[in-house]
């Protein structure tokens, strides 16, 4: 993870650009499912997924019901299309890898289908890095 909470600027072939978002994800009925493994687990689905779009999971934290994902993207990645795998892949390699998510969702689905997607930048970044690194991850 890059803890560099400088401007960070990607440069393409015709482009030079800096986005960073902010991404909120819920668990379908706010139930209290994740523990410090399941959190750690996601993070690397979490990364490897970012990575087939060439994105960085620049921070990743999580509380029982909720997790704050930090992405700086480049301008040819749609947001909701990131979101969408992201969510999508992490919901059904979660469920096949802890099968008692079972017991808090009995539908499918991990994640509710609403989300929060934010645009951050510059000096807020640190602000927000450090926002993530002090949620309250259970033990």
């Amino acid at each position: 993870m890059t803890h560099n909470n400088e401007q960070q600027v990607r440069k393409g072939r015709h482009c030079v650009s800096a986005l960073h978002a902010h991404l909120v994800f819920i668990i379908k009925y706010k139930r209290k499912v994740f523990n410090d493994d399941m959190l750690n687990q996601l993070k690397i689905i979490l990364e490897e997924t970012c990575q087939d779009f060439k994105v960085n999971l620049t921070e990743f934290n999580g509380e029982k019901d909720h997790v704050h994902l930090l992405v700086e993207y480049p301008p040819k990645v749609q947001l909701s299309k990131l979101i969408n795998s992201l969510k999508g892949v992490s919901s059904r390699l979660m469920r096949k890898e802890y099968p008692e998510i079972h017991r808090y969702l009995w539908k499918g689905a991990l994640w509710s289908p609403s989300y929060f997607a934010g645009s951050c930048g510059g000096a807020s970044l640190g602000i927000l890095t450090k926002y993530i690194e002090q949620q309250n991850r259970p033990e």
